[in-house]
């Protein structure tokens, strides 16, 4: 099984990254600070003004390793990657269903089924283990429209059905978002979702883990052979990775919105790394950036049984065994897709 732990994160500015040998070495300065095989490496991201040499790139492009390039926010720039492994039978077929409305919301509809699912848990969670800090009515109503969406989710057929009620249903998750805040609350709030750039530290967080999300879903879908930019409840749009975004629709409530809120409940990021750039947005100084990163490689190494395989396998995995299993469903080995419920 190809591991998804080892991911290089490079968040240093004027960082070079070069390459000796078979190994990554990334230097300031002109002097060496890190060194690491290429073949201990799930990919490489780089934040802000980090440069790479093309003689390193072609060693990751050989060895399957993706480099991505984003801004300090997290914005993704460009990612750099060798030839798609695979079959191209199971691309083809991938095209054929995401051209075939009828068929593409039949997983969309899977993929919205487990977010909204996942959000729920999220709250019930959150009432259970904060029961006196947390608006309980306000989030009992919204636990109990997100079970009603769910409803009205198998009975809707279309894929304009079906984005309409996923995004009723983030409305309704967001809207409560703020009560699962439990400290530092002058600080970090939450009133709406704003992106780009994000406008207030909370907002600034999610963006960054969602940023970093997208990444590893889009390396699973590469290493089974899929091609993340033709998703099937996100529409094809020049530059935007829409199977990546549709397979991280099921774990962002699960992976960024969990951490997100652990990370400030437990005060394990302040205020002060937070600061607001020339443009207007909120962005992370490098310790915060590393605190987070530190923390989410910690998540991803985290045990959970995996609710379909009844595997116990590391939370960094997810991604590459939901994206096996959807590369299983369109070669034809399993008839329907079953999305990573939390439980």
């Amino acid at each position: 099984m190809k591991h998804l732990l080892n991911t290089l994160y490079v968040t240093t500015q004027q960082s070079y990254l070069a390459r000796e040998g078979e190994n990554v070495v990334v230097r300031l300065g002109g002097e060496t600070r890190f060194r690491v095989p290429v073949h201990n490496l799930g990919g490489i991201v780089c934040f802000g003004v980090v440069s790479c040499s093309p003689q390193l790139m072609q060693l990751c492009a050989e060895r399957q390793v993706a480099v991505s390039f984003l801004s300090e926010y997290g914005r993704f720039w460009a990612r750099v990657e060798g030839r798609l492994p695979g079959n191209v039978l199971l691309r083809r077929e991938q095209y054929r269903r995401a051209d075939d409305t009828r068929r593409a919301a039949q997983i969309a509809r899977q993929v919205v089924l487990a977010k909204i699912a996942n959000c729920r848990t999220v709250l019930l969670r959150a009432m259970r283990d904060h029961p006196e800090r947390v608006d309980a009515a306000g989030m009992q109503k919204t636990t109990d429209h997100l079970s009603s969406l769910l409803g009205a989710l198998r009975e809707k057929g279309s894929l304009d059905e079906i984005r309409g009620i996923e995004g009723e249903a983030a409305r309704w998750y967001f809207n409560v978002f703020d009560h699962m805040i439990t400290a530092q609350k002058e600080d970090f709030f939450f009133r709406s979702r704003s992106r780009r750039p994000p406008l207030d530290n909370m907002n600034s967080l999610l963006s960054f883990l969602y940023t970093i999300l997208a990444h590893d879903a889009a390396s699973a879908l590469v290493s089974v052979g899929l091609d993340p930019a033709v998703g099937f409840l996100h529409a094809d749009r020049p530059g935007r990775p829409g199977l990546a975004l549709d397979l991280m629709e099921e774990l962002r409530p699960f992976i960024a919105d969990r951490l997100a809120l652990s990370l400030v409940n437990r005060q394990q990021v302040k205020a002060s790394g937070f600061r607001k750039s020339e443009p207007g947005g909120i962005i992370m100084d490098d310790e915060t950036r590393k605190e987070v990163l530190t923390a989410y490689q910690k998540r991803k190494q985290e045990e959970i049984t995996h609710p379909f395989t009844g595997e116990k396998i590391a939370a960094g995995l997810i991604a590459y065994v939901q994206a096996m299993l959807l590369a299983r469903h369109l070669r034809g080995d399993m008839d329907g897709y079953p999305p990573f419920v939390w439980k």
